[in-house]
């Protein structure tokens, strides 16, 4: 039975290190969470390791400064380990070949241009047109904020011919911009296996990105971790799959199914929404605080 808590205080203590989600839980896609940051800051000065986990489609470095433009200090995270980190690493190991076509926007171009040092002797990726591909990198849609997963259904539909792979450096499906709700390139990737394609995935729930915070945080296999987040198929599924504590935030992507208060999620309608999924994280709270 998942326990309604009010605070991350009254369960901290129990835990080595914390995977704590962005989007939905520590900013909005546009401005921090003061609350969120505050109870990160606490559990840090109190001895914990707070890995930063996101499904962010581009390497760490870049999620930091988008942080810091939105006044996340330093001192309220450790780490920082996106999904864009893991499937980089897929990328230059050769997932999808060589000779990519990218769909994703410019602000996505560090995925490409920013060679990890581990990765500087890896054969060059090149971008090209879909008709000159060995594979596809998607980090998101073109135009984000008009486009709708149906609008690639013939483009993916040429790639599924040629056999092409297509890596998600996004599994997220949708995110939510202030009060716009955006398709992410998880909702492309899960068209392309509709329609019999194959897509490759590397951020929450998958196994690649939970390896790299426990290396990155040095963390011991009996290490008590508790994973926080909004997304009940990435974040709560992730942590279930891995077998460590969730704490699921109501107020992010499923407030509307939690009743008129953001802040405090109806318990029925809590059991109702975990129920239709299917799942049943350690936790609830309506704001990460």
């Amino acid at each position: 039975m998942t326990q309604i808590i009010q605070s991350l205080s009254e369960i901290g203590q129990g835990y080595e290190a914390l995977y704590c989600d962005l989007w939905g839980c520590l900013h909005n896609g546009n401005e921090a969470y003061p609350a969120a940051v505050a109870a990160l800051q606490d559990y840090r000065r109190g001895g914990g390791k707070v890995c930063l986990m996101t499904n962010a489609p581009r390497p760490n470095q870049y999620v930091a400064q988008q942080l810091a433009r939105m006044g996340v200090p330093g001192d309220a995270f450790d780490i920082i380990v996106s999904s864009g980190d893991s499937a980089q690493d897929a990328m230059f190991a050769g997932a999808i070949g060589t000779k990519v076509w990218h769909i994703g926007t410019d602000k996505d171009d560090g995925f490409f241009d920013d060679i990890p040092p581990e990765w500087q002797d890896a054969p060059a990726i090149q971008r090209v047109p879909l008709e000159e591909a060995d594979g596809i990198a998607c980090t998101g849609p073109f135009d984000e904020t008009n486009e709708v997963p149906d609008d690639y259904r013939a483009r993916l539909m040429l790639a599924r011919e040629r056999g092409l792979k297509l890596l998600c450096a996004n599994p997220d499906v949708v995110v939510d911009l202030g009060e716009t709700r955006i398709y992410c390139a998880g909702a492309l990737a899960a068209l392309y296996d509709d329609i019999g394609g194959t897509s490759l995935y590397f951020g929450k729930p998958y196994p690649p990105i939970y390896d790299r915070a426990r290396r990155m945080l040095d963390l011991g296999q009996d290490a008590r971790v508790l994973a926080i987040g909004d997304g009940i198929n990435t974040d709560v599924k992730g942590a279930i799959s891995e077998g460590i504590d969730c704490l699921f935030v109501t107020g992010g992507l499923a407030a509307h199914a939690m009743g008129g208060d953001v802040e405090n999620p109806d318990a029925a309608l809590l059991d109702e929404f975990l129920a239709t999924h299917q799942m049943d994280p350690t936790y609830a709270t309506g704001r990460l605080r």
